[in-house]
């Protein structure tokens, strides 16, 4: 049992890019796979699957590198908001990440997403991490 299952989430991912696999297996909940939907509409990661063989469910992603450099397409991971310092912003104070370059992905009360979507439809929310 872990306290913080997103930051476990991006952490999988974070160590399975710098080891270069190219596909990641994460225990799946609704938050997970949404931020993983994220990624994916964002070209952060190739693809994606959803697997409910077991009762919780996985997440495999597989990874995206750039094909000159072998780099990874994600620079960096990081979370924001975390279980002992919550981090709620309003629709005038989301960050910009990078200076629009990056994705700041934000729990709403409309859904979970991109920090441009909440600025359009007007909604603030808590800023779960940033991906550039």
């Amino acid at each position: 049992m872990y306290t913080d299952p997103i930051s476990d989430y991006l952490t999988r991912i974070r160590n399975a890019m710098s080891a270069g696999h190219k596909v990641v297996e994460i225990p799946a909940s609704n938050l997970k796979k949404e931020i993983t939907k994220i990624l994916f509409d964002q070209g952060y990661i190739l693809n994606y699957k959803f697997e409910d063989a077991s009762h919780q469910g996985s997440i495999k992603i597989a990874l995206k590198y750039d094909k000159a450099t072998k780099e990874p397409v994600i620079k960096k991971l990081k979370r924001v908001s975390r279980p002992g310092l919550r981090q709620y912003k309003g629709a005038g104070e989301l960050p910009r990440v990078l200076n629009g370059l990056g994705v700041a992905i934000v729990s709403t009360s409309k859904g979970v997403m991109t920090d441009k979507q909440a600025r359009q439809e007007n909604v603030g929310g808590e800023v779960l991490c940033l991906v550039y």
